[in-house]
C-alpha cells in the first residue's frame, strides 16, 4: 500500500493534491479544537508532563470567528478531494462543533449530512459551574448530497457490531435453533426476520467502548507522546466503516499519524499532511516502525 506524508500548510498542500488528481474515499480530520493554547509534546517515554518548549501545534485561535475563517476553505478542499462515493469525518468538541455543523451544511449541502458520532473517551474536564465536557463529536458528511436511500457512498455498517444489552438479551432472545443459538423474531410488514444474539447489534452513534489515549503511558504499543493522540481503535472503526481495501484515505491534520498507520495496516492507500515538523517526524517514525515490525504494508 502507498503511504504519502508531507509537511506544510494543508490549505496549500490540499490544493496541490487536488491538482494532482488525488481523490479519497475517506477523509478524517481532527483539527485544533479552538482551546486557545499551544500544545507541547511528551518527547521521552513515560514523561509525566508535556515539554512546552517542544511545540506540537498552535491552538491559540482568537475566537470562534477566526477558527471558522480558517476552517471554511479547508472544508471546501476536503470535499473536493473526496471521490464521488466518499465521506468526510470532522472531529471536534463542544467549543466549535455546532458552528462547524452550520459551516459544513453550507459547503456540502444539508442533504449530505449523515449524522454525528458522540465519542465518550472516558476523560474530560469536570466543572463546578456547568456540566463537565466528557464527550467529543464527529460530524459525518458524504460527497453525494442526495437522500440516503438514493445516494451512493461507502458504508459497511453491518460489519461493525456490539453485544446486545443484557436486559435485551434476557427479555427478547428466547428462541433457540437446532444449533443451540439464541435468537428473536421480528415481524415487519408481514415478513419474519430472525436476529441472533451472538451476532450482536449494529453499532449506534454513541461510542463508549473506545477509551482515550494516555499520552504519557509507556504501556501501550501505539503511544507516541503527541498531544491528543487518538486511539487506533477509534480510527480502525471509521476506516472499516467508510472505505474499501485499496481505496485512498486522507488525513490533512495528521498529527501523530494514527489515521495513516491504521489505513495502511488495513490495506488502504493513505495520504496525509501537517504543518507541525514534530507531527511529521512522529508520523514518519511511527510508519517506519510499523513497517519494520510487520513488513511493508500490503
Amino acid at each position: 500500500m502507498t503511504v504519502r506524508v508531507e509537511e506544510g500548510d494543508n490549505l496549500a498542500l490540499c490544493a496541490r493534491f487536488l491538482e494532482e488528481g488525488v481523490r479519497c474515499q475517506l477523509v478524517y480530520v481532527d483539527p485544533p479544537f479552538g482551546v486557545g493554547v499551544v500544545h507541547g509534546a511528551r518527547t521521552r517515554r513515560g514523561e509525566a508532563r508535556a515539554d512546552l518548549s517542544t511545540a506540537a501545534y498552535d491552538d491559540a485561535f482568537t475566537g470562534i470567528d477566526a477558527f471558522l475563517t480558517a476552517l471554511r476553505p479547508r472544508v471546501a478542499l476536503f470535499r473536493e478531494l473526496l471521490d464521488p462515493r466518499g465521506t468526510l469525518y470532522l472531529h471536534l468538541d463542544h467549543r466549535a462543533v455546532h458552528d462547524a455543523k452550520v459551516l459544513c451544511d453550507g459547503v456540502f449541502g444539508r442533504g449530505a449530512f449523515r449524522g454525528e458520532i458522540v465519542w465518550v473517551p472516558g476523560n474530560g474536564a469536570r466543572s463546578r459551574l456547568t456540566w463537565g465536557a466528557t464527550h467529543q463529536t464527529i460530524l459525518v458528511y458524504t460527497r453525494d448530497a442526495r437522500p440516503a436511500a438514493s445516494a451512493e457512498f461507502v458504508f459497511h455498517g453491518d460489519t461493525l457490531r456490539e453485544p446486545f444489552a443484557e436486559g435485551s438479551a434476557a427479555t427478547h432472545f428466547r428462541h433457540v435453533d437446532e444449533d443451540g443459538r439464541r435468537f428473536r423474531v421480528r415481524t415487519v410488514r408481514g415478513k419474519d426476520y430472525r436476529y441472533y444474539l451472538d451476532e450482536g447489534r449494529r453499532l449506534g452513534t454513541v461510542w463508549t467502548d473506545v477509551p482515550a489515549m494516555a499520552a504519557n503511558t509507556p504501556l501501550t504499543r501505539e503511544t507516541t507522546g503527541y498531544p491528543h493522540q487518538k486511539p487506533e481503535k477509534l480510527l480502525e472503526r471509521i476506516v472499516r466503516a467508510s472505505s474499501d481495501e485499496g481505496a485512498w484515505v486522507g488525513d490533512f491534520f495528521c498529527g501523530s499519524g494514527t489515521t495513516l498507520a491504521v489505513a495502511a495496516r488495513l490495506r488502504r492507500h493513505a495520504i496525509g499532511c501537517d504543518q507541525s515538523p514534530l507531527a511529521i517526524e512522529t508520523t514518519r517514525r511511527r510508519l517506519a516502525e510499523a513497517t519494520a515490525d510487520e513488513g511493508p504494508p500490503g
